[in-house]
């Protein structure tokens, strides 16, 4: 069985986009006012009436011609291109800029270590603070 979404599903586009979105139904049925078993419903339903199409489309943030002509090959080409282009661009070096520190990562460990150092220095000083609080409490027996 192919996973495929049928040219004129829009309830399968809905729910394809969806989950690009990384968004659940019961996110998108709080945001149409509804219940997470409705847009069940309505991502099954092959076709959906243009009023609703458009505020699933305004809750989603796309356009209603998004969902109409959405298929899976235009995501998977959408961002193809700027793979290509990121290593075009970069000629291998680090794969475009995006992929940029904006920090020293030895900046950031030596912070770490000193905070857990910190720390430790703490729990130490708080067990030496309970020893000799018992043997206090030893001596005046």
């Amino acid at each position: 069985m192919s996973t495929l979404t049928k040219p004129n599903h829009i309830g399968r586009k809905i729910s394809r986009i969806r989950e690009l979105k990384d968004m659940k139904q019961e996110a998108l049925a709080q945001a149409l006012g509804t219940n997470q078993q409705a847009v069940s419903i309505m991502e099954n339903s092959e076709t959906i009436e243009e009023e609703k199409l458009m505020e699933v489309a305004k809750a989603l943030g796309v356009s209603v011609e998004a969902i109409k002509n959405f298929t899976e090959e235009g995501v998977f080409n959408y961002f193809n291109t700027f793979t290509e282009n990121d290593f075009s661009n970069s000629q291998g070096a680090n794969f475009g800029n995006n992929n940029t520190c904006t920090f020293n990562p030895l900046d950031k460990l030596m912070e770490s270590v000193d905070e857990n150092k910190r720390l430790y220095e703490r729990l130490l000083q708080s067990e030496k603070d309970k020893i000799e609080y018992l043997e206090k409490l030893l001596k005046a027996k």
